[in-house]
């Protein structure tokens, strides 16, 4: 495996999530990522939804994190991109930030 991989995601906070100001709930924000992700197997536009739905300032790239190494990204993050084949996108992912969604580009 790769030392490196290549990923966008799109990210839901909720209030009390990490480096949040977001105002929806727990229960609000994961009912909106399992809507988003019914949406992408129904094959909406990952760059397109993350644009438009992302708490994460990289939504405005949808979604668009580039490269990165093992130890950079939170463990569950992490755990699931490096798990991912390239084309492949996650389920729901919690980590402290909130639910992520994750699209392995490379």
């Amino acid at each position: 495996m790769s030392g490196q991989v290549a990923a966008s995601h799109i990210l839901l906070m909720y209030a009390g999530s990490e480096r949040s100001s977001a105002t929806r709930s727990k229960d609000e924000a994961l009912s909106e990522i399992e809507n988003l992700k019914t949406q992408l197997d129904d094959g909406a536009n990952f760059g397109d939804l993350a644009s438009a739905h992302s708490d994460c300032p990289s939504g405005q790239s949808g979604g668009d994190l580039g490269s990165f190494g093992r130890g950079m990204m939170v463990p569950a993050f992490e755990d699931a991109a490096f798990g991912l084949e390239v084309g492949n996108t996650s389920g729901v992912i919690e980590t402290p930030f909130g639910y992520h969604l994750i699209h392995r580009t490379g």
